[in-house]
């Protein structure tokens, strides 16, 4: 039986904790008129959740604690509307002044690679329950079906989707709008996957016209 079927070791915490991290600094590398006010609420709130998801699960994922759960959920909401709030704003920018293209490819990129990090977060925190009902084998429909999993004969009995995997699925579909090698199996995943492509196709497809423009006026 492969890996991502039965019991095995919880992932470790630290690729999605420096996931988080990296997701905190890029909100606070936003102009305050691009971010969510007060600038540095959000951040300190989603510093706090982390610890707290740290020191109740410090090494690996492994513990099915209802305060861990909501506060993993809790996290990634959380940044999910920041991230969503900030490309209005940005759009908001783009449509009412002018900006240095400089400036609108800068926070422009900054807005989608946090897209990106940010909806690696979710389907990691989603799939098949999240990561420690994962390692538990609660559930044994995937949703999120990686190429790994059609052809088990070709990988290490002991591979099983980590937060990389989920990280690679997001920066693929940010950037092809559609999925590649992993496709989504349930509505909701689906459904994320389509908000995602969107922010992000708003995101790239206004800040270069808007860029390219202002450079050729």
């Amino acid at each position: 039986m492969p890996a991502w079927k039965r019991p095995t070791a919880g992932e470790h915490r630290w690729p999605a904790g420096l996931a988080v991290l990296g997701t905190i600094v890029l909100q606070m590398l936003l102009p305050q008129d691009l971010a969510p006010r007060p600038h540095y609420l959000l951040p300190a709130i989603e510093i706090l959740l982390l610890i707290v998801l740290v020191i109740g699960d410090p090494v690996r994922i492994e513990k099915e604690w209802n305060l861990l759960r909501a506060c993993g959920l809790i996290l990634v909401g959380l940044a999910a509307l920041a991230t969503a709030w900030s490309a209005g704003l940005l759009i908001r920018r783009l449509v009412l002044s002018e900006a240095p293209a400089v400036h609108l490819l800068l926070w422009g990129s900054v807005v989608w690679l946090t897209n990106v990090i940010v909806f690696a977060l979710g389907y990691w925190e989603l799939d098949r329950g999240g990561p420690a009902a994962r390692a538990l084998a609660r559930k044994t429909h995937p949703d999120f079906l990686f190429s790994q999993m059609t052809v088990p004969e070709l990988i290490h009995k002991d591979w099983e989707p980590g937060f990389v995997d989920y990280l690679y699925l997001s920066f693929t579909n940010a950037t092809a709008f559609s999925p590649t090698d992993t496709l989504p199996l349930s509505r909701w995943a689906k459904l994320l996957m389509m908000a995602e492509s969107l922010v992000s196709l708003i995101t790239v497809a206004l800040i270069v016209a808007r860029a390219v423009n202002v450079l050729g006026s």
